[in-house]
């Protein structure tokens, strides 16, 4: 079988969809493995991470095939796949992880010890991640596939919910991860900076957690009208740069109980000037004294286009001083999905969590996907789901 295609990184700024080598049960320096198992993509999403490689805004290497937020049709499995079938519908977490390591038993997936020769930690189609490809095409082999793949119990089932069933892949666990590590509970007031797919994903597992308000703030003001629409509470940072003083505006003090950075390190501050470290001192000057702070969104250790020299290299300007003072707790890092998807699928399933609808996913084929790239960098209100096959009804 060689008709198989993938969205592939070409330079800053460029993608193009290409005919790419079907995949094989082997590691990406060569080593056959029997543990693995190719999907047939069923669904596969345009992630903001993805939009920092293409920005050209991390080393991403030109020729590599994107994509880590995946859903598939089981249709090959190694000798060692025990608990999968043919046919099987699955999501596959970003993370690619063996199960084996220390980290992976401590249920810190996103930290696998195995799968990277260079550094912990492993995903399809990203910079630094293990050489994985990616998912942003119609097929894709995933190792480790008895461990990582979450099947869904009923395949009718699964495909008329797909829209929503897609986020399993990152960013609703990604999101839920961010709320639960801000400490949201019932009650809570949160604010979420990033009014963008993840943000809307945080905001939604935040009030899932029993949160009394959620903020989300921003300076597009067709994502912030999309957030209002959805019942959360729209702040305008285009208004000035006392963030204080609009939260209090909203619950009556210039503090919240839990924050969520779904920003990361391509911030910009009040006036449109980059600022990675702008979200984070935010963060520390509205969480209350003794509240958390999550940190989903993306920094990198490496930013070739960073204004700052520092930032260069990862290195902030963070007045972290502030944030011991008041005795806060932050959590980073990658989302360890096998944590929440089975949790949340549920919750998908049995009507709790209306996903799809709350970050506006819209269904393209996967030739339009350079296009989506476009329209998502822009800042469309939107989570753009590729439909390689044509099983979503992709026009």
């Amino acid at each position: 079988m060689s008709d198989n295609r993938g969205v592939v990184y070409m330079g800053p700024g460029k993608v193009e969809v290409k005919d790419i080598a079907y995949p094989k049960m082997e590691t990406p320096n060569g080593k056959p493995i029997d543990h693995g198992v190719i999907l047939k993509v069923v669904s596969t999403n345009i992630c903001g991470s993805d939009q920092h490689m293409v920005r050209g805004r991390t080393t991403a290497p030109q020729g590599m095939v994107l994509g880590h937020e995946i859903t598939g049709e089981v249709i090959e499995k190694g000798s060692d796949v025990e608990f999968l079938d043919i046919g099987d519908i699955v999501s596959v977490p970003f993370n690619v992880a063996c199960g084996r390591c220390r980290t992976c038993k401590e249920g810190h997936t996103g930290l696998c010890l195995h799968v990277n020769d260079d550094r912990a930690g492993g995903a399809y189609g990203y910079v630094d991640m293990g050489g994985w490809v990616g998912g942003q095409a119609r097929y894709v082999m995933v190792p480790y596939a008895d461990f990582n793949l979450l099947k869904f119990p009923d395949r009718d089932q699964a495909m008329n919910q797909i829209r929503d069933l897609t986020m399993l892949s990152d960013i609703l666990p990604t999101g839920f991860h961010g709320a639960l590590k801000a400490g949201v509970g019932a009650g809570s007031t949160v604010y979420v900076a990033g009014a963008g797919p993840v943000g809307l994903a945080a905001a939604a597992s935040a009030r899932l957690l029993g949160a009394a308000v959620v903020m989300i703030g921003d300076f597009n003001h067709k994502r912030l009208e999309h957030a209002r629409k959805m019942g959360f509470e729209p702040i305008d940072l285009n208004k000035h740069d006392r963030l204080g003083e609009m939260i209090a505006a909203v619950v009556g003090e210039p503090s919240v109980d839990s924050a969520i950075d779904a920003v990361g390190f391509e911030a910009v501050g009040h006036g449109g000037k980059e600022q990675p470290a702008v979200v984070l001192n935010q963060m520390m000057e509205v969480t209350r004294e003794g509240g958390s702070i999550g940190i989903p969104g993306l920094y990198v250790t490496e930013d070739p286009g960073a204004t700052e020299k520092a930032a260069q290299t990862g290195s902030l300007s963070l007045r972290f001083g502030l944030g011991w003072a008041k005795g806060h707790s932050f959590h980073t890092g990658q989302t360890p999905v096998v944590q929440y998807n089975r949790q949340l699928m549920q919750a998908i399933l049995h009507g709790r969590l209306n996903i799809a609808e709350i970050v506006n996913a819209q269904i393209i084929t996967l030739e339009d996907a350079p296009k989506g790239y476009e329209e998502f960098d822009a800042g469309v209100a939107s989570k753009f789901v590729l439909d390689p096959h044509g099983m979503l009804g992709a026009a």
